[in-house]
């Protein structure tokens, strides 16, 4: 892709100022009360909000000589691998709406100075509006405001009292704030600040807390290996670097390989570094991962992993996906999903929806409606900030413990300056696709060529990197013309074909408008139609949105409705392919324009996911609103047998 390496000098001069420009816009089944209305809580935390720009410069101790105040922790001795703990600050002679707690991990991180003071170490992450801050971000953060009785000094204690009277002289004020904590192997210290995210300096500190067991094997995820059905891979992460093991099946083991990343293997320009080799950086542990075989297809096993030294895991019931062939399969596709805290937290990057979108899966898989997940790119919106891999992981772990867990790499995973990706924006922070590559294990043929096929039941899934080469000629594009055109449509009869960036979309502003590659476009769509491709799936842009039969941005071919008033394509005689957005999974939602093209046939802006259902005769795929169960799309594709 020259036309994109040639424009490089221009992109990496212009970069600050668009994102100045952006910046100026805005392990459990059950989810915890206080997000169960997160799409509000989080709204706005996907743009740059203050605590993303704290200001990277020389922090000192607050001038403050009260000697009543305390920072503490109802945690016990130690932390287990998933709970609240609850910090109070007390002592404190006048609340300020302006008093936060931050969660520091290592609690050996620099957070009091000697930080250079240079605007370029964040820019790479879109914090651009002021003077970068901590020399290491916090975890997570929340003023202690949260409190609603912290202000108005409810909650007040006598610390000294008149000797002539008995009266008390001073009086203090606390307050309670509640974290979300889980195991992240490394231990972790609550640090009190005054001065908002704008002026901060350090009030107090807690000591440091140590996790029970940081070597317990946690976040267990599956992914199919093959089309048979019959092999399982199992991933998870421990503090522990020696081979566990899983064990399923009713007796039947595997010994885990082990892996792990450093910062040296961080993508990052020479000066300044980016986040993932810098201030973002968390060790990750070791990454554990093992197959099951001998399995059946479409059957129930169960499962735990880890070891007598260290710890194991509950025993897991999964499902394993229907081989190649079989007439029927179930699937949920989605993209852009990332997470959001499970206490009213900041955090770095926020995705309002996918908590209300998790919730309403985990309901899918749990009522048996669902054989594997596919989420098509942005997976956790880490972006350099190596520990929200943790708890992105901790989030899926009741969906992706029990099916298999299918991914594609999207921009926010693999791109950066100088890194071999065809876009040069910093989205990745510097991962450049390493952390997803071994925490998203999939059945690609080698090392940063994450693309790669699979069937299951009466589909053949062809899934591509758009962050990668893609044009004529590429490795990728000779990939996947012969793999498409290699496919067994008796055995196989549909053929979906998905990767990240879209082809079409009529969402407006700036960043919508970037999405779409008119490069991309041209090199493969013609490729799509060659093959006779049945659905194309995209994400990227943060909706949903449906197209006609469409080739060349003309529709070739109309749904008809059925008696029910179903769209429905007749792919018997074969047009052109249906394409569908399905980005709409956690991202702040983007808009339409008003104008949408005839092409467009169904634009929705809410968050959700979309459940599909196949046989050899049909595919029925319905868009679900993740806030209330709804279906707002449905759509079907059919074809004759035999034909």
């Amino acid at each position: 892709m020259e036309s994109f390496f040639s424009f490089k000098p221009f992109f990496i001069t212009l970069f600050p100022f668009l994102l100045a420009f952006l910046s100026s816009s805005s392990s459990s089944s059950s989810l915890h009360p206080l997000v169960l209305h997160s799409t509000i809580m989080h709204q706005n935390y996907t743009a740059i909000s203050d605590f993303r720009v704290l200001n990277r410069r020389t922090l000192f101790d607050c001038i403050d000589a009260n000697p009543f105040l305390q920072i503490n922790v109802n945690s016990g001795s130690k932390l287990s691998d998933n709970q609240f703990v609850e910090v109070t600050v007390s002592g404190v002679l006048v609340p300020s709406k302006d008093d936060w707690i931050a969660m520091i991990s290592p609690s050996s991180s620099d957070i009091s100075g000697g930080c250079p003071q240079s605007l370029a170490f964040y820019v790479q992450t879109g914090d651009v509006s002021n003077l970068p801050l901590l020399c290491h971000y916090p975890v997570k953060a929340q003023f202690v405001r949260n409190d609603p009785g912290y202000l108005s000094c409810k909650k007040m204690e006598c610390k000294q009292k008149n000797i002539l009277d008995g009266t008390c002289g001073v009086r203090t004020c606390n307050g309670t704030v509640r974290f979300h904590v889980i195991n992240i192997r490394t231990d972790i210290q609550f640090v009190f600040f005054t001065g908002g995210f704008d002026a901060p300096c350090i009030l107090s500190r807690t000591g440091n807390l140590n996790f029970a067991n940081p070597k317990m094997p946690l976040y267990g995820h599956l992914s199919s290996v093959d089309s048979t059905g019959t092999s399982m891979r199992l991933t998870w992460v421990s503090g522990d670097k020696q081979p566990q093991q899983v064990q399923y099946g009713g007796g039947k083991s595997e010994t885990s390989q082990v892996t792990t990343f450093s910062q040296d293997d961080m993508c990052s320009v020479l000066a300044p570094p980016s986040p993932a080799k810098d201030f973002g950086w968390h060790d990750p542990g070791y990454i554990h991962t093992a197959v099951m075989t001998g399995l059946q297809p479409s059957r129930n096993f169960s499962y735990r992993y880890g070891s007598d030294s260290v710890g194991w895991s509950d025993q897991i019931q999964f499902k394993t996906p229907p081989v190649a062939g079989a007439d029927e399969v179930r699937f949920l596709v989605f993209g852009d999903m990332g997470k959001a805290p499970l206490d009213p937290s900041t955090e770095h990057y926020i995705q309002p929806g996918s908590l209300s979108v998790i919730k309403g899966m985990i309901g899918e898989v749990e009522n048996g409606n669902v054989d594997s997940i596919f989420h098509i790119g942005d997976i956790s919106y880490a972006t350099g900030f190596l520990v929200e891999w943790d708890y992105f992981l901790q989030l899926i772990t009741p969906l992706a413990s029990k099916v298999s867990y299918m991914t594609a790499i999207g921009n926010h995973e693999r791109d950066y300056i100088d890194s071999g990706s065809i876009y040069l924006t910093p989205d990745s922070g510097g991962e450049c696709g390493v952390p997803y590559e071994i925490y998203f294990p999939m059945p690609t043929p080698a090392k940063d060529k994450p693309w790669y096929s699979i069937e299951q039941g009466s589909i053949h899934f062809t899934v591509i990197s758009t962050e990668h080469p893609w044009s004529e000629n590429s490795e990728q594009y000779n990939w996947m013309k012969n793999d498409m055109a290699s496919v067994n449509r008796s055995r196989t009869p549909w053929l979906i074909f998905t990767g990240h960036r879209p082809m079409y979309s009529s969402s407006t502003g700036l960043l919508s408008a970037m999405s779409v590659d008119d490069n991309f476009v041209k090199d493969v769509e013609p490729l799509l139609l060659q093959s006779k491709v049945d659905l194309v799936l995209f994400g990227h842009v943060h909706n949903y949105e449906r197209t006609c039969s469409i080739y060349k941005s003309q529709c070739l071919t109309m749904p008809r409705k059925d008696a029910s008033g179903v769209d429905t394509y007749d792919h018997t005689n074969y047009s052109a392919p249906v394409q569908v957005i399905v980005g709409m999974a956690g991202f702040t939602l983007d808009k339409f324009s008003d104008d949408a093209a005839r092409w467009s046939l169904s634009r929705i802006s809410k968050f959700g996911y979309v459940r599909a259902h196949a046989t050899k005769a049909e595919m029925k795929l319905e868009f679900v609103v993740a806030e209330t169960g709804r279906v707002e799309d449905a759509f079907r594709i059919t074809k004759m047998q035999n034909r």
